[in-house]
């Protein structure tokens, strides 16, 4: 099965780059990048040491409801491609350990789809959960259960 991993689209970066709320109707915070894993959400590339980077809660859901997680995520404060591909960025590979979990048309979690693995096998977990009919698309989260991308069937 093909797949596409998709960072947060563009519109809603726009948004929230002209400082537009995010998820807890606050504007994004700016500080500087520390440690080298501050994955920007859009183009999935790495904020480098040293350099500005946006912070801000994000909900990767269209509305609020019961399975509509919230948590912090980073962006390029400058405009950046959209990462939108057939594999995951290759740092993913040191993530350590990834959360993916299948999410319905309605968005609502699939349970038993639920999975920790290791970051070098998120792109086959996520193969797997999306060969359940019933799953519309998976979630990647870090082991802080920050939101990282979206991937679906392509």
């Amino acid at each position: 099965m093909e797949i596409r991993v998709r960072g947060i689209a563009t519109q809603e970066v726009e948004r929230i780059r002209a400082g537009g709320p995010d998820a807890h109707g606050q504007a994004a915070l700016r500080r500087i990048a520390e440690g080298g894993a501050n994955p920007c959400r859009h183009c999935l590339g790495l904020i480098a040491d040293g350099a500005e980077k946006l912070v801000l809660a994000y909900r990767p859901f269209p509305t609020a409801q019961p399975y509509a997680e919230v948590g912090p995520i980073f962006l390029h404060p400058q405009t950046c491609p959209a990462y939108d591909r057939a594999e995951p960025p290759a740092w993913f590979a040191f993530m350590e350990p990834a959360i993916v979990r299948g999410y319905d048309a309605d968005d609502w979690i699939r349970y038993e789809t639920g999975s920790v693995v290791p970051g070098r096998e998120v792109a086959s977990a996520s193969r797997a959960i999306l060969g359940d009919a019933e799953v519309a698309y998976v979630h990647v989260r870090s082991k802080f259960n920050c939101f990282q991308c979206r991937i679906e069937r392509n």
